[in-house]
């Protein structure tokens, strides 16, 4: 049975903050984050784009009128949530007008809730060979101004159909999760920011990661030399490459060569939007599948990781003639369109961002009619600009 990401899309806001002008600011030298942490370009998020208008911005192009009477389910995976109760899911249903008999939820577990979405999208769909799943991954990543986490921020989201005989990859029945309860990265409630154990992060996800993939190839019978590339959750680009390092000494010089190459190509979107949380691996997954030269038939394995913490590892194939299914000069029009702002100038976004403070003057939502944007908040209502 064949069932997969049929196809994806991603979305972030149109603003955009310059790393190296970031590190100016801040006084620390800027190859610490274009080199250091790898990231050149953080994506900033202005009021008015939230974890719903972000999810319903990267799904509409990819859902058809009939998909809308097909989809069974929709899942938003996040760790921004707006509200403690009321789904994003049931929100983003709304707006894009899908079938309402259709099952609505969110799901949590840090950065890694979009892995088990896709998973159980794919249980359900087993025995449901007529519907589709929609799996979004949405997020604003916030650690404060001038904090240590502050490089590693960014906002996006991802949006995947889930079907039958998909078009661009099929899930493979091989994932493999690891569990381990550590403080590394948490929101407890009440707080506006996470608490962050920056080392004690950094040493649990790579343990989580070849905890993951040592029992993943223990159970398969699989090496490194089985993938045609490897995807990461990215929360920046140095990350996962410190993950894959840990390992890559165990392959062939041709193995090592492909894969860390593979890698760069893998990140390339990532470096340019910094971290989206749940959306990060799923991001990093398009910019593998839009850059580099891919074949059908060949295996992808895949890293997810959430702090607290979970990991899971698993494959996927791709199908032939995936390419055709990708928006590739609408992803690097995306990217290449966005406006920067002024360190200044994003604080001032950030700030108003936590307030709720809306000016549309500044956002020039008026100027995109064609995108779901946050109109306003009236007695805990959030009400959106639906397009045309």
């Amino acid at each position: 049975m064949n069932i997969g990401i049929d196809r994806i899309n991603f979305y972030v806001p149109k603003y955009y903050v310059d790393m190296a002008k970031l590190a100016e600011a801040r006084q620390v030298d800027p190859n610490k984050f274009l080199i250091g942490i790898g990231q050149t370009e953080m994506a900033v998020s202005p009021v008015n784009q939230d974890i719903v208008s972000m999810g319903a911005n990267a799904a509409k192009d990819i859902i058809t009128d009939e998909d809308k009477k097909n989809i069974g389910m929709v899942i938003v995976a996040t760790e921004s949530a707006i509200d403690n109760a009321k789904a994003a899911a049931v929100q983003i249903h709304h707006l894009l007008g899908i079938q309402p008999f259709a099952r609505c939820f969110e799901m949590k577990e840090a950065c890694y809730a979009a892995t088990p979405a896709i998973q159980l999208a794919k249980d359900y769909l087993a025995q449901r060979p007529n519907e589709k799943v929609l799996v979004i991954a949405s997020d604003t990543a916030r650690y404060g101004i001038n904090s240590g986490g502050e490089p590693t921020q960014g906002a996006g989201a991802v949006a995947m159909m889930i079907s039958h005989e998909p078009s661009i990859l099929k899930l493979n029945d091989d994932a493999v999760a690891y569990t381990e309860g550590v403080y590394d990265f948490w929101r407890p409630t009440g707080h506006k920011y996470p608490l962050v154990a920056g080392a004690l992060s950094k040493d649990a996800y790579i343990k989580s990661f070849q905890e993951s993939w040592n029992e993943y190839a223990r159970r398969q019978g699989k090496s490194l030399s089985d993938f045609e590339s490897l995807c990461f959750h990215v929360p920046f680009t140095k990350m996962g490459k410190k993950a894959l390092d840990s390992i890559i000494d165990n392959a062939d010089e041709t193995t090592q060569e492909r894969l860390k190459s593979g890698y760069e190509d893998a990140v390339y979107y990532n470096r340019y939007v910094g971290n989206i949380y749940t959306g990060s691996l799923y991001l990093s997954l398009i910019s593998l599948l839009e850059t580099r030269d891919l074949k059908g038939d060949q295996t992808i394995g895949l890293f997810s990781y959430g702090s607290g913490s979970v990991g899971e590892f698993f494959s996927a194939t791709l199908v032939d003639g995936f390419d055709k299914h990708l928006d590739i000069e609408g992803h690097k029009s995306l990217l290449n369109n966005r406006t920067e702002v002024s360190v200044e100038e994003y604080e001032s976004f950030f700030k108003r961002f936590d307030d709720l403070d809306f000016n549309h003057e500044i956002e020039q939502s008026n100027e995109d009619k064609d995108i779901y944007y946050l109109k306003d908040i009236q007695e805990d209502i959030r009400e959106y600009h639906i397009p045309e």
